[in-house]
């Protein structure tokens, strides 16, 4: 079990546009298993590969709806019936607001040997394959805020205070993250 270092709002990473991922071998499986164990020691529901500075398209989702597993390649397709609720980000520390997602959700991708995989959900499931899918793309929950919510959250993100959260997360993760991560991702670009 690796714990990997996730990568927080300013870095470039995380608003870059992922490459497909197109070689499937035993480091993509290692990749995947660390992920899902990240994603369960941040107590997340899901993680992408630009949150631990791999800029790759995959994700990975656990905790809802009993289900877990991760997806390679996704393209997404939503429906048009908005839903109501919150998100936060482990990449956006302490921050959480309303956000604007579609009801259902569906991706198309591959799994971890090239084979077709179809995730698809309705309710925080379709909100998870949005959120995640936006992280392949570029975007964070916080580019989807509206209105009053968005300035709120800017303003939090700008301020000295968010500097410091953002900061003492860091380094409270950095005691768990295991010492492989700069040499198991030798096919993987961050």
């Amino acid at each position: 079990m690796t714990i990997l270092s996730i990568r927080t709002v300013g870095d470039p990473v995380l608003r870059s546009e992922c490459e497909p991922i197109t070689v499937f071998d035993r480091e993509l499986a290692k990749l995947i298993d660390d992920m899902l164990d990240t994603m369960y020691d941040v107590e997340g529901v899901g993680l992408a590969g630009p949150q631990i500075g791999i800029s790759k398209q995959i994700f990975t989702f656990g905790g809802i709806d009993d289900r877990e597993g991760y997806i390679i390649n996704p393209v997404l397709e939503t429906g048009t019936e908005p839903q109501e609720g919150g998100e936060g980000c482990l990449s956006v520390p302490g921050m959480k607001s309303d956000t604007p997602r579609m009801n259902w959700a569906r991706v198309r991708g591959v799994d971890k040997t090239g084979k077709p995989l179809v995730l698809e959900g309705e309710g925080l499931f379709a909100r998870m394959l949005q959120h995640e899918t936006d992280h392949l793309h570029g975007k964070l929950f916080i580019d989807r805020l509206i209105g009053e919510d968005r300035k709120r959250v800017m303003r939090a993100i700008r301020a000295a205070d968010y500097n410091k959260v953002a900061a003492q997360t860091s380094a409270e993760r950095a005691m768990r993250v295991g010492g492989s991560f700069g040499t198991s991702l030798g096919s993987f670009s961050a």
